[in-house]
């Protein structure tokens, strides 16, 4: 990495720890200078702005987080061609990461930004906005593809158990935080797992089967 890039990514990790302690508004651009052992042109130089710094913050985050759900999901589906075991193992795997990544007890950027909505603009809300609308069309897909081969329980929509689980997850991290226990987030997670073999409970008939069964991607 060179070294622009390196103080780039020091910034940002420096005022993602800041934004995720205190708040963005009460997060100074000159703090986050002084932490960097930089200059204040050195900053600018690299983000215009603190909305520019934000949209970088959601990106970087964003780019993380598709970088696990690819992992975890994919080591998953290569265990088992079946849609609903795997994404059931994919879940197990990526709540023991969640859980690790907030063992310190850290908020999510995400929620932090949304919190403080006023103080950005549009573009920053709208690269939120995508990045969630991303995250329901990767579940919304592998979903159906389990719901070609089980049965949905009735009454379950399932875009509102794609969405469920960015609910129990940012849940989850509010409350490990105010708890102090990082572990209720694998638990949370873990909860939603078991949701899931009751929203599908049993194999449909391989008559009434897709002809068809292609196991859906799991790229944004």
């Amino acid at each position: 990495m060179k070294r622009g890039a390196e103080t780039r990514e020091r910034i940002l990790e420096i005022a993602r720890a800041a934004v995720l302690a205190k708040g963005f508004s009460a997060t100074s651009i000159d703090e986050i200078i002084a932490e960097a052992g930089i200059t204040k042109s050195g900053f600018f130089y690299h983000f215009r702005d603190k909305n520019e710094l934000a949209r970088a913050l959601v990106r970087r985050f964003r780019e993380q987080v598709e970088t696990a759900l690819d992992d975890t999901f994919g080591r998953a589906a290569e265990l088992t061609d079946d849609p609903l075991q795997s994404f059931l193992v994919g879940l197990k795997l990526f709540a023991e990461l969640v859980a690790e990544d907030h063992r310190d007890g850290s908020g999510c950027i995400i929620a932090s930004i949304c919190y403080q909505e006023r103080l950005f603009d549009r573009e920053v809300m709208t690269s939120i906005r995508d990045f969630s609308s991303s995250w329901s069309q990767r579940f919304d897909r592998y979903l159906a593809g389990i719901e070609q081969r089980y049965v949905l329980a009735p009454g379950v929509d399932l875009r509102d158990l794609s969405d469920m689980l960015a609910c129990v997850i940012d849940g989850a991290i509010i409350m490990a935080r105010v708890r102090q226990d990082h572990t209720c987030i694998e638990r949370q997670i873990l909860a939603y797992r078991a949701q899931l073999r009751i929203a599908f409970p049993a194999p449909k008939p391989r008559a009434q089967q897709d002809t068809i069964a292609v196991r859906p991607s799991l790229a944004a």
